[in-house]
C-alpha cells in the first residue's frame, strides 16, 4: 500500500519544515517512477513527468502540504587526497563523477579508476559517507555521457 504519492519535486531552499525524509544513494536520487521508503516507514510513490536528478536537500511534495526531504545516504566512495588539481583532471577526463573538497576529492568505489590514481601518486582511502558530486557544466546534474543538448557547447567549431 502507497502511504504517499508525489509529482512534484522541491529545490533546495524552496521549502521547510519536512515532515519526514529519505535517504537515497547517489543512483537512487536519480528516478523518474519508484517506490521510497521513508524514515517514519512510509511507502512514497513518486511519479515524475520526466527523470530527474535529486540533490540533497531536495523534497517531495505530498497530499495535504506534507514534504519528504531527499537525504543524500552514506555509500562506499574513494576518498583521493594528492595533488587534486592533477587527479581532478584525471578524474574529470573519464567523465567520472566528483565531489570536490579543499583537502581531498570523492568518487563513487571503483577500483580500476583508484589503481589508476594510486599510479598517479594519489592516496586513495575507501569511506563510507553521502555523496554529492559536481553538477554537470552545460546545467546537467550528471555526468553520465558526453551530450550536451541544446548548448553554446559545440566540438564542430
Amino acid at each position: 500500500m502507497t502511504d504517499y504519492i508525489s509529482q512534484t519535486i522541491l529545490k533546495t531552499g524552496a521549502w521547510s519544515n519536512a515532515s519526514d525524509s529519505c535517504f537515497l544513494s547517489y543512483e537512487d536520487r536519480f528516478l523518474r517512477r519508484k517506490v521510497l521508503k521513508t524514515v517514519k516507514g512510509a511507502s512514497l510513490l513518486v511519479d515524475l513527468a520526466h527523470t530527474t536528478s535529486l540533490d540533497h536537500g531536495d523534497a517531495f511534495a505530498v497530499a495535504d502540504g506534507e514534504v519528504i526531504e531527499v537525504v543524500a545516504a552514506p555509500e562506499p566512495l574513494l576518498e583521493i587526497t594528492g595533488d587534486l588539481v592533477q587527479l581532478a583532471w584525471h578524474i574529470g577526463n573519464r567523465h567520472t563523477p566528483c565531489q570536490i573538497e579543499s583537502d581531498r576529492l570523492l568518487i563513487q568505489n571503483d577500483a580500476v579508476i583508484g589503481h589508476m590514481l594510486e599510479h598517479l601518486g594519489a592516496t586513495v582511502t575507501l569511506i563510507e559517507a553521502p555523496f554529492t558530486p559536481e553538477g554537470g557544466a552545460y546545467g546537467h546534474g550528471r555526468t553520465h555521457s558526453h551530450e550536451h543538448g541544446a548548448t553554446a557547447h559545440d566540438h564542430d567549431r
